[in-house]
């Protein structure tokens, strides 16, 4: 794979990239008190007096957060720490009532682990994991809502979130990308995040430095709360460009907090960068470290479903599924999940083992159902086509009763719809003509209507024999069985 450059006056420079993802955990529950998480509620509707930080409030831990943080770290193959230490992260922000955040810092309460990233083409990476830790997401301000003030929110206050922290191994926008979205796949499948970026359930602190090929690591700048994908994409490439401008021009890059402006696809400078002794760090005295056993671990682990690699390689090996149409697959649960309910009606319907009907059903899946969902901007949880009723279409094409051209229209109607294709087919008239006879009449007219072709194709000419097959499809509306056409005409035609 080529490298990731960015073109300088005076040579290339390298972009180092490192990702600091804070992903909501899903729980009914907040991280340390009962209020609930729910997305879109009144503001302050969900505050309790722990997160309003009320003097004498102490703070409880929610054993499910924990449960969870321990699932993401084992769902990405790292190390679980029993013992972990929740820490006081002292600084001041409006939407921060305590005046400290309560997070972790030397104690995490998961270590190091890996990420394989899919970069098509049979490319894949492994991206290092430095840490998983715990702690509370701040409230909101809002700007928006009066001339003159900020008003505060407070539903968000104290929710749990998880700080997945890569190390600086990617090195391109590309990478970057395929990190997000693998990562993203994982936490959806677990069900620890629903990564949701729109409602910053799922968002990213992108760290950028660059440097010249040979050379240390440069001084790196951070990238806050970045909520899509496209958008970490664009803040990197604009950033690694604008440093690059910096040093070539004999200034140097001053380690700082940086936003990224969507509208003007550019970065600008928020804050001079904190170091940790910055945050004043101190375990926090309301809290008692967290220690659990190995028979937690297990429970966590055996909680686990299938994983995105997993059941693209189960894919590959028992359905006989492309690697392409196999990667597309499993990169979004509801996707999986209505390929996998897809083939288990189609098994059924037709007698025929997975691997027989697997790789036609993930064509149909990739090519004709993605492709008309994405034309009518709904996801796959939204297709007027249930996966029994798609079920119902390709055992048609299996038992000869339709074509697969004939299919094609079957489905248009059906997407439009919502009715079964079967009703379609009989409504319509198009079921397939596989009666000899009558096949081999219309091939008889056909032959007898195109002397000039006969002549050509009997001097030599074979490839005249897809215009006699067109001609007899066009006379049976597309309904004569294909396969059986071939068959017949070849042997009328050689004489």
């Amino acid at each position: 794979m080529s490298k990731f450059l960015i073109q300088g006056a005076t040579g290339d420079f390298e972009v180092v990239i490192g990702l600091e993802v804070h992903a909501q955990v899903i729980s009914n529950a907040k991280l340390f008190s009962g209020a609930a998480t729910e997305f879109g509620a009144e503001p302050n509707a969900q505050v309790s007096l722990v997160d309003a930080a009320m003097p004498g409030m102490l703070p409880t831990i929610n054993a499910e957060c924990i449960r969870q943080a321990v699932r993401t770290g084992l769902a990405l193959g790292a190390e679980i720490n029993k013992f972990s230490v929740f820490d006081r992260k002292n600084y001041f922000y409006a939407d921060l009532p305590q005046g400290y955040q309560i997070s972790q810092f030397k104690h995490p309460i998961v270590g190091e682990g890996t990420i394989t990233l899919d970069l098509g083409d049979g490319r894949s990476k492994d991206v290092g994991i430095e840490r998983i830790h715990l702690e509370q997401d701040a409230g909101k301000s809002m700007h928006d809502q009066h001339p003159q003030y900020t008003y505060v929110d407070l539903n968000r206050s104290g929710v749990a979130l998880m700080e997945i922290v890569s190390k600086p191994d990617m090195t391109s926008p590309e990478e970057a990308g395929a990190y997000l979205t693998k990562l993203r796949t994982i936490l959806r499948y677990i069900g620890s995040c629903d990564g949701n970026m729109e409602q910053g359930s799922m968002r990213a602190d992108v760290n950028v430095s660059v440097r010249r090929a040979g050379e240390p690591l440069g001084t790196r700048c951070e990238i806050k709360n970045v909520n899509s994908i496209r958008f970490v994409r664009q803040a990197i490439e604009y950033e690694a460009q604008r440093q690059v401008d910096i040093i070539e021009a004999g200034g140097k890059i001053d380690q700082e907090t940086r936003l990224f402006d969507p509208g003007k696809g550019e970065t600008r400078s928020m804050r001079s960068k904190e170091e940790a002794h910055d945050y004043r760090y101190f375990p926090d005295p309301d809290l008692l470290p967290i220690e659990f056993d190995e028979a937690f671990i297990d429970a966590a682990r055996d909680s686990l479903p299938e994983l995105p690699d997993e059941k693209k390689a189960r894919f590959i090996e028992d359905l006989g599924l492309p690697d392409y149409n196999a990667s597309v697959l499993v990169a979004e649960k509801e996707s999986c999940d209505y390929f996998e309910d897809l083939i288990a009606a189609l098994v059924k319907k037709t007698g025929k083992d997975a691997k027989a009907v697997g790789a036609k059903a993930s064509n149909w899946v990739t090519g004709d159902l993605f492709g008309a969902l994405n034309k009518a901007g709904k996801s796959v949880t939204e297709s007027p086509v249930s996966a029994e009723q798609g079920a119902d279409l390709l055992a048609l094409i299996e038992d000869g009763t339709i074509s697969g051209r004939i299919a094609k229209d079957v489905f248009e109607i059906m997407f439009d719809t919502s009715k079964d294709a079967g009703v379609i087919v009989e409504e319509k008239g198009l079921r397939q003509v596989s009666d000899t006879g009558e096949i081999e009449q219309i091939i008889d007219e056909v032959i007898a209507a195109n002397p000039a072709q006969l002549e050509q194709y009997r001097a030599g000419k074979d490839k005249l024999i897809g215009f006699f097959v067109g001609q007899v499809m066009k006379a049976t509306g597309g309904k004569a069985n294909p396969g059986m056409v071939n068959k017949l005409l070849k042997p009328k035609l050689d004489g």
